[in-house]
């Protein structure tokens, strides 16, 4: 037939198909968009997007679309339409008023949780996705033409509670799923956009409602990112798009203005989120269905579910939480964490997601074997491949490095000794030995009562040279300030010490990654210990992170025709 032949085969123009994408949330839109590439590369596909009425969050999935660009259909108007092709991502909604067939894909991962009681809802323990009320017609018959499903599992789970809505369930595989591990070749990048270094990335999950980790547990994400050392672990929060979509953007800034401060990463609920996961060493979870893809790439999971009445009994996220480490909020978080990647077995959580994936790879492929025999159309010559996923390079910009840390140095015996372990926190109240702010960008509260201020030194911008900025520092605030030091390049400072003159430090050696505030501690801390003047060419080893950076400090004349800028005279 006319419409089955391949773009640009014959003198005929090939026969254009127009294909619905059905949003109910932000969260099907981005299930969707995460299967599109299984029509990509045909120009014969007319995309459309409607928004279907009758969901809390709906205000954010009509946001979520202006952001896309796409050619939108007021809802009356996409029911008296025909298409060749309708794509959704959930069965809510008056689904059976579309004509043309009808492709439902999961909106997450696993089918672990209980389909919500309402009005007119059922209660039983039929997972939310999987109930027969939501996959079949008023007059009985199935809602669609496809049903496509991530693993055999969840079909023989589907038949078990209504045959009727099995018939048109087939298994393609997790196109979510296949994108990350598409992307795995670019988790480097992803930790360099994010600035993780040598630093473990620990990413906490939440779900949405009463049973989240984040209505259970808010002080979590706050209280790992103050109490682990900075210079050792980077932390983020992932939240659920209903979340999002709940508390909006001003009201998400407004809640977690200390997370952001104290440098917890928050990324956006498409795509960044997936980017962090690739990058991540490790994962603390709830119930939500994400730690599954953590799970299946072979990531430590730590359990943070207080439990309840959500989560199905059995269910590949039951069995993972059942399986892995619990987070115990009454033992430090470091040694929680240090214990639970040490003892990792990347194959026992693996074994657990294989229950909720199959078919690793090949789900955009086999998405679109089916969806062109519905269509009616010879597939287009390209291949059919999961896009990698984006730089989460604006991820940072939202939450940059602290502006004040509390430190502890532990600098060896009465200062003459040349070892100095440092570990800094972003400050949370709890003091340290000494605190460091950066001191035209941190607060004023913070510069008022720094031990040592420092800045990372841009000339021009000052205004004024090293030596007049650190004596100025340090005659503002004689109460606190002990050291002035200005950061010229990684591998190179200047400061002041209050009663010890200028001082030159540079890196004789240093790990790549190294910040070089913190080797800035661990000679503050060396110096308020001695007693005697610094000679030229003094070592200082100061341990950050588990790395070992040599600073070689030198005094520099306090004459103003000896510039502090340049070399040492």
């Amino acid at each position: 037939m006319a419409g089955s032949r391949e773009p640009g085969a014959g003198s005929r123009k090939p026969e254009a198909r127009s294909v619905l994408f059905v949003v109910r949330t932000a969260t099907t839109l981005h299930r969707l968009l995460d299967a599109a590439p299984a029509l990509a590369g045909d120009r014969r596909i007319r995309p459309y997007v409607t928004l279907v009425p009758g969901s809390e969050f709906g205000a954010d999935a009509l946001a979520a679309l202006d952001g896309l660009r796409a050619r939108q259909l007021p809802w009356e108007e996409a029911t008296r339409r025909s298409f060749g092709l309708i794509l959704a991502a959930s069965a809510r909604g008056e689904l059976h008023r579309l004509r043309g067939p009808l492709t439902l894909l999961p909106h997450g991962a696993g089918f672990s949780k209980r389909m919500p009681a309402g009005p007119g809802e059922p209660g039983d323990d039929a997972a939310n996705g999987l109930h027969p009320d939501q996959l079949l017609r008023p007059d009985g018959a199935p809602l669609a033409r496809l049903h496509a499903l991530a693993h055999p599992g969840q079909l023989d789970r589907l038949a078990a509670h209504s045959p009727p809505a099995a018939a048109p369930a087939a298994v393609v595989g997790d196109p979510t799923l296949d994108r990350l591990l598409e992307s795995q070749p670019r988790r480097d990048r992803y930790r360099r956009a994010l600035r993780t270094g040598r630093r473990r990335l620990v990413v906490t999950l939440s779900t949405w409602g009463r049973e989240s980790l984040l209505e259970r547990r808010p002080g979590l994400p706050l209280r790992l990112a103050t109490e682990l050392p900075y210079d050792t672990y980077q932390t983020a929060l992932v939240l659920h798009p209903n979340e999002h979509a709940r508390k909006e953007q001003f009201g998400l800034s407004l809640d977690l203005t200390p997370e952001r401060k104290a440098g917890v990463l928050l990324p956006r609920p498409y795509e960044e989120w997936a980017a962090l996961l690739v990058a991540a060493d490790c994962v603390i979870t709830d119930h939500g269905s994400t730690a599954l893809y953590a799970a299946a790439l072979g990531l430590p999971v730590l359990g943070a579910y207080d439990g309840g009445t959500e989560l199905l009994p059995g269910t590949p996220m039951a069995r993972l939480l059942a399986a892995v480490p619990r987070l115990d909020e009454h033992t430090p978080y470091q040694r929680l964490l240090e214990r639970a990647l040490a003892e990792h077995r990347p194959e026992t959580v693996r074994a657990v997601a294989a229950d909720a994936f199959a078919r690793h790879g090949s789900a955009v492929r086999e998405l679109r074997r089916h969806l062109y025999e519905l269509l009616d159309l010879t597939p287009p010559p390209v291949p059919a491949e999961p896009e990698p996923l984006p730089l989460p390079v604006e991820v940072v910009q939202r939450s940059p490095a602290p502006w004040a840390f509390a430190v502890d140095a532990d600098a060896d015996g009465d200062g003459t000794g040349d070892t100095v372990r440092v570990v800094r926190r972003p400050v949370s109240g709890r003091a340290g030995d000494h605190l460091a702010a950066e001191e035209d960008w941190a607060g004023l509260r913070h510069v008022q009562s720094a031990g040592l201020l420092y800045r990372h030194w841009d000339g021009h911008a000052a205004g004024v040279s090293v030596r007049e900025w650190s004596a100025e520092v340090l005659a503002a605030y004689p109460g606190s300030c002990r050291t002035a030091a200005a950061v010229m390049a990684p591998d190179r400072y200047v400061l002041r010490v209050r009663d010890g003159g200028l001082l030159d430090v540079r890196l004789d050696s240093a790990p790549t990654g190294v910040d070089p505030v913190a080797v800035l501690c661990g000679v503050h801390a060396w110096l308020a210990k001695r007693r005697t003047a610094v000679p030229a060419g003094q070592r200082v080893r100061c341990e950050v992170g588990g790395q070992r950076a040599v600073a070689v400090l030198r005094p520099v004349p306090d004459d103003p025709g000896v510039p502090a800028e340049g070399p040492p005279g």
